[in-house]
């Protein structure tokens, strides 16, 4: 192979892998990611297994140093992260997230003597999610940037409540294999991957007709505090009866809702701290109410410490965040690390995590499936709470991603989860992007970024179990087996060996 054709397959990588991300909120150019795909799976049609995962690998760095910028934002302006050594952190962190990538090009090289062609429909769209999968499952796991939340104002969308955002993942990578080879291959080829495309069109037209969940009840009327508060102020001590004010005050005159809902965090103090003449007021209020706030197990030291969400209506409800945010919530490998969180001085970063299994809280005489800040990210989180749940809410503190992609890349998964699980989604901002979404993933009612707003809308509650919510990845997981299955297969026809 030629320095310039290693050269040209290198820069296409890297151009892909920064197109990717384009393709997510809040440009929405939701075709860039199957075509970027379609170029990296031109790239690694005839490299080594060596080349191609370093080409998966550029292709996965170009992709999260641009997706995960907002990752500078939140250590340098808000984690007093020097700008140079936040700039390192980023793409340190954006070479492991490459990582995935890497193995599946890597991986896919592997079945060769099957053609290129074969595997661009079989072996690296299976693959390609597989990493997906890991990605947001190992270490906590990560799934940020899934193909399938790209295409929520697609066509693709009708996948969702049938296969999660994984299964349209692969729905996308199949497309962008198919296209790859209808422009580049001919006869018996080109035919197969136009195949490959009717069936996935028919799949996608077949999907609107099943109806897996149904109204009930009346809707309820929502109101939603979005108070801006400056993350400098809020963890100021001498601020909390200030900024605990200010919600009531902004909710007091709400007496016709019947759910008032504030962001995480909303008031910077422990359950405990909270006066009982501000508890007595906030339930002779007529509507219930749903407020972020911190909470411990006891006041002495070596407590638990938990982000928690309070629920006042008929009787008072608790719910205790599980899925914590590395480096932002607990510290991973705390005896080895525990310098950085005292360099970096994010405020209220060392929780515990809650029950992994909490059930919904009855508010506004519903079931409300509450989750707070990145845990809508994790569909297997959302589902804990399913099919018990009637309406879901998040409560967010996006103020820590500053003007960056993060809060529209955080509203277009909370899009992704109200499509799945079929449930309406209350999003609660401190400072932005609150949301009203329906169950059909359409934003009914949205406030502005850094502006103070009441946002009031209302909400139908449903029940039902879709498919992505019975059966998790498991379709999915079963898809790309096939997939892989085939390779094989059809590897072993051509002479390799398994």
């Amino acid at each position: 192979m030629r320095l310039s054709g290693v050269r040209f397959r290198f820069s296409l990588a890297l151009v892909a892998g920064a197109l990717y991300p384009l393709s997510f909120a809040p440009l929405n150019l939701a075709p860039l990611a199957p075509l970027s795909l379609a170029i990296l799976f031109f790239v690694w049609r005839c490299a080594s297994a060596r080349e191609a995962g370093v080409l998966g690998f550029v292709f996965g760095l170009a992709t999260f140093a641009v997706g995960i910028s907002w990752v500078y934002v939140s250590l340098h302006q808000y984690g007093n992260m020097p700008a140079p050594l936040a700039a390192v952190a980023v793409m340190i962190f954006a070479g492991l997230m490459a990582i995935y990538p890497a193995l599946a090009g890597w991986g896919q090289a592997c079945f060769r003597p099957l053609s290129p062609a074969m595997r661009c429909i079989t072996v690296m769209p299976a693959l390609w999610v597989a990493g997906e999968w890991l990605r947001g499952t190992l270490l906590s796991g990560f799934p940020w940037l899934y193909l399938g939340y790209s295409q929520v104002d697609t066509p693709l969308a009708s996948l969702l409540p049938l296969v999660g955002a994984l299964g349209v993942s692969l729905w996308g990578a199949l497309a962008g294999g198919a296209l790859l080879l209808v422009v580049m291959q001919k006869g018996r080829e080109r035919t197969g991957a136009l195949a490959v495309l009717a069936v996935l069109a028919i799949g996608v037209a077949l999907s609107r007709i099943p109806v897996f969940v149904q109204a009930v009840g009346e809707p309820i009327e929502v109101a939603v505090i979005q108070n801006n508060i400056s993350l400098k102020d809020k963890w100021q001590s001498g601020q909390a009866h200030a900024i605990a004010t200010r919600y009531f005050e902004a909710s007091r005159p709400l007496a016709g809702v019947d759910l008032i809902v504030w962001p995480e965090g909303a008031l910077p103090a422990y359950l405990d701290q909270i006066s009982a003449g501000f508890l007595s007021a906030l339930r002779q209020h007529p509507s219930d109410f749903l407020i972020g706030l911190l909470e411990r197990s006891d006041r002495v030291a070596g407590s638990d410490y938990y982000n928690a969400a309070l629920g006042i209506g008929e009787q008072r409800s608790l719910y205790r965040k599980h899925q914590l945010v590395p480096f932002g919530e607990y510290l991973p490998l705390a005896p080895l690390l525990g310098w950085l969180l005292d360099y970096l001085k994010i405020p209220m970063s060392d929780f515990s995590a809650g029950p992994g299994q909490q059930a919904p809280l009855a508010l506004a005489g519903q079931q409300v499936g509450v989750s707070i800040c990145y845990e809508d990210a994790f569909a297997t989180r959302i589902n804990t709470v399913l099919p018990g749940a009637t309406v879901l809410a998040n409560l967010s503190e996006d103020a820590w991603f500053g003007n960056s992609l993060a809060p529209h890349q955080r509203l277009q998964m909370a899009r992704a989860r109200a499509l799945e699980t079929g449930r309406p989604m209350i999003r609660s901002s401190n400072n932005g992007l609150s949301s009203l979404i329906g169950p059909n993933g359409v934003v009914n009612a949205l406030a502005p970024q850094f502006e103070t707003a009441i946002l009031r809308g209302t909400v139908q509650p449903m029940t039902g179990v879709t498919p992505a919510v019975r059966y998790g990845n498991l379709p999915v997981g079963l898809g790309c087996l096939f997939l892989l299955g085939i390779g094989l297969w059809r590897r072993k026809a051509a002479g390799g060996h398994t």
